[in-house]
């Protein structure tokens, strides 16, 4: 098929490069603009148009791509489809519609659970046994079309959300070649959404990451992984941010106040929260890269008595 590819992050990349594999022709990459990144503000490239450049696939990077003469710069291809993952703009009508077998979506969930835009932290942070991606007919609604496949991904007991982005990458990868032969072939099927049983997967800040210590453990043992590697969950402790990478829930209580450290032990030390303990095991401090608790035990001096605060602070 000829193909107009639309998507932007890392979570992109693996399902272009398996386009170009299985033999389809992508005649166009269509990303967001190039940012600034870092203090010194150079522009960087997304991670599709990168791959795209080194494939020797065209580039249009448009700053709004429902303005009419970006719809007609896409109309110049004749593409046979398009497939769209993660793009980041919202397409009108006429970009839908506009190709013989319409635009196909990858999304990060099994619909129509976790519509939205951090569908893969949010499975995390719930709790969720079992995620997995959904190829459907885009429509004009916010992830609402018709489901073509499904694969399907049991979480680790550890499963954070870097480390599950990872898996549905490449199980997307493998189903969108999947759903894209089916329609070759007309053996495709469509199944209209119901109602989607969970919340709506709102775009993630850092905000979220502020660790709220009268929550249950188990609780915030999820938003840790979930939030791992961004935006990160912290607490704040001495006048500084600690973030903390990997925790273990202790199902045991004590009588101390949530957010008091109530044990210090060689391997890490443990925090009374609204329900259970939370063993801290890894976390990282500002001006120094993550460390595992017992390599910060030994540099820094932590005491039983210590409350960690809830504290929202900007650029943490």
């Amino acid at each position: 098929m000829k193909v107009i590819f639309m998507g932007t992050p890392d979570f992109s990349v693996g399902t272009l490069k398996a386009l170009v594999e299985a033999g389809h022709e992508v005649v166009l990459a269509v990303t967001q603009p190039d940012k600034p990144k870092g203090r010194g503000g150079k522009m960087q490239y997304p991670p599709v148009k990168e791959t795209a450049l080194e494939l020797g696939i065209p580039v249009f990077q448009p700053k709004k791509v429902r303005d009419p003469e970006c719809i007609e710069e896409l109309r110049k291809y004749h593409a046979d489809i398009m497939v769209v993952i993660a793009f980041g703009q919202i397409l009108p009508k006429e970009i839908l519609e506009m190709t013989p077998y319409g635009c196909v979506n990858v999304h990060a969930s099994l619909l129509p659970a976790y519509r939205g835009a951090a569908p893969i932290q949010w499975a995390v942070i719930n709790g969720e046994k079992v995620s997995g991606v959904t190829t459907m007919q885009m429509d004009e609604g916010l992830d609402t079309g018709d489901m073509i496949m499904k694969t399907e991904i049991v979480l680790d007991e550890k499963e954070t959300g870097g480390s599950l982005h990872d898996k549905l990458a490449e199980s997307g990868a493998k189903l969108c070649v999947q759903t894209l032969k089916a329609l070759e072939d007309k053996t495709a099927t469509w199944e209209k959404q119901g109602e989607s049983p969970t919340a709506y997967a709102r775009m993630l800040d850092k905000k979220l990451g502020d660790i709220d210590w009268s929550q249950e453990a188990v609780s915030i043992e999820r938003l840790i992984r979930g939030l791992n590697p961004w935006p990160s969950a912290y607490t704040g402790w001495n006048g500084k941010v600690m973030k903390i990478w990997e925790a273990e829930v202790i199902e045991e209580d004590t009588k101390e106040e949530y957010g008091m450290i109530v044990r210090v032990e060689k391997d890490g030390f443990c925090v009374q929260t609204g329900s259970g303990l939370l063993k801290v095991l890894a976390l990282q401090i500002p001006g120094k890269k993550r460390m595992e608790a017992d390599a910060f035990l030994r540099g820094y001096q932590i005491e039983k008595g210590t409350r960690f605060s809830s504290e929202i602070i900007k650029n943490c």
